[in-house]
């Protein structure tokens, strides 16, 4: 019997062959239009599909936005306050905004590793090795996509259940087995922006949302995107500044 892998085994490699060209590292300061960075993210992605340019990640903030992900449910809508944008990546819905670095990543899956599950793994480990740079100890849920923070300090959910918080989102679309789309870490957004939607989908009242900022660190963009390199080059390979 084969017993299926957890996310956190899945994660432990996702490098190119050796030989493989860097990846391309790219940060934007100034606030991108999300339909923007989209039209911009495919073009990319048709490209490394075509072998005509390399892998990249792109850094960078949004002005406040929803996206709706394919599984997006209607009634998950509570206050459209800002615009919503329908996408294909995969998830729910989720809240984008200044003070939240958001990592798009173009990777070519077939020259690392075809698999999905493994790719969203890795993510999630970029993230948890980003935290651990500060000192917050990100863990990820085997029936939640994400990277959570245990929260003792607030109250606890039906049976004792401790309150956690999201601190990183994950959604990916793959075409040509290119990916695009990542993740986004909460540094230091406006919380009560995420209060427009039920983020991701969950629920329960004993989990939350929260960012560097509100776990009382002082970090700032810069800090957080030299924690997202490290980490990035230990888990997918070296970068180079495009």
């Amino acid at each position: 019997m084969t017993l299926a892998l957890s996310r956190d085994a899945l994660s432990t490699h996702f490098r190119a062959a050796e030989g493989a060209p860097p990846v391309e590292w790219v940060v934007t300061d100034a606030l991108v239009p999300y339909a923007g960075a989209v039209e911009e993210m495919e073009a990319r992605a048709a490209r490394i599909a075509r072998g005509e340019a390399a892998e990249r990640v792109w850094l960078l903030e949004h002005p406040p936005l929803y996206t709706a992900g394919t599984s997006a449910r209607p009634a998950d809508l509570l206050d459209a306050r800002f615009p919503v944008f329908e996408t294909g990546r995969g998830g729910q819905f989720t809240y984008h905004g200044p003070g939240q670095r958001v990592a798009y990543v173009m990777l070519d899956l077939k020259r690392r590793r075809p698999d999905v599950r493994a790719f969203v793994a890795a993510l999630e480990a970029w993230a948890i090795e980003t935290l651990a740079a500060f000192n917050v100890r990100g863990e990820r849920r085997e029936d939640r996509v994400g990277v959570w923070v245990r929260r003792p300090d607030k109250p606890a959910g039906f049976g004792g259940a401790m309150a956690e918080d999201k601190i990183a989102a994950i959604g990916i679309r793959l075409r040509h087995w290119v990916a695009f789309h990542g993740i986004s870490i909460n540094v230091e957004p406006d919380l009560s922006h995420f209060a427009g939607i039920t983020p991701c989908g969950v629920r329960e009242t004993h989990f939350g949302v929260t960012s560097l900022s509100d776990l009382g660190l002082t970090a700032g963009m810069a800090e957080t995107d030299m924690a997202l390199r490290g980490a990035f080059e230990r888990i997918f390979g070296p970068t180079v500044d495009a």
